[in-house]
């Protein structure tokens, strides 16, 4: 039986990466899907690759007035909502010296004020029962060189889901953060890193974690559906790290 039959879901951020593939096995497990994008072209060809079961809704989450739009166009589509997967982030790496404050307030827009006013506006369209997921990451706990910003805003998203959780539960709403390790997706090509850069931080990732290979796309999705689904009905303001064993040795 499919875990998600006739469950409603938001998913920010779908166009490409985990976000697609989470959508993909929403719609496998049976939920109706809205995804959401900052660029129109890649959103439609992103929605007709899933099918006709996905509905794109063009939105940049930085934006309360196209926050408000989702959220008017999610009532008129579905009525109410079941599932919210804010997923949408960027990461941008970058010495100390080197931050400045147009790279520093794009990061903290999208991947914390983003995150929690995509919740509030969709929070009164949540049904008893509902699951929201907030996208961090398994540096959300650890210090990285060049990450001081990046890696704030990760750990800004799981304290989120902590103070959400306490604050929806009387409505038995879950909230839970999944943190993923390092997932090849064209996430990687706008880290500001240098390609080589980019292929030595790779490597260093790959021989710290336990499984000494880096994660896919569709591991974080199943993991995401897990946690939108109601065998994870008695979890919330958790973190699930997704990460190979990166964080936790």
């Amino acid at each position: 039986m499919v875990r998600l039959h006739n469950k409603t879901a938001v998913i920010t951020g779908g166009t490409s990466g985990i976000g697609f593939e989470t959508a993909k096995q929403f719609v496998a497990e049976g939920a109706r899907v809205i995804i959401t994008g900052q660029d129109e072209q890649r959103l439609h060809t992103a929605a007709q690759a899933l099918n006709s079961q996905v509905i794109p809704v063009l939105a940049d989450v930085r934006s309360l007035s196209q926050l408000d739009n989702l959220a008017a166009r999610v009532k008129s589509e579905f009525g109410s909502l079941d599932i919210l997967f804010a997923n949408a982030g960027v990461g941008f790496f970058a010495a100390l010296e080197a931050m400045d404050e147009t790279l520093y307030d794009n990061q903290f827009d999208i991947n914390v004020k983003g995150v929690f006013f995509t919740v509030q506006k969709l929070s009164g369209l949540l049904n008893p029962g509902a699951s929201v997921i907030l996208n961090a990451s398994s540096v959300n706990e650890k210090g990285m060189a060049m990450g001081s910003v990046y890696c704030a805003t990760k750990a800004a998203v799981r304290s989120l889901a902590r103070n959400l959780a306490a604050e929806l539960g009387n409505r038995q709403i879950r909230v839970n953060a999944i943190s993923p390790g390092l997932i090849p997706t064209d996430f990687q090509t706008k880290m500001g890193l240098s390609p080589e850069a980019l292929e030595n931080f790779g490597d260093y990732i790959k021989q710290t974690v336990p499984l000494g290979r880096f994660g896919k796309p569709e591991e974080i999705a199943a993991a995401v559906v897990f946690l939108a689904s109601d065998e994870s009905s008695y979890i919330t303001a958790a973190d699930l790290v997704v990460d190979g064993g990166y964080m936790n040795v």
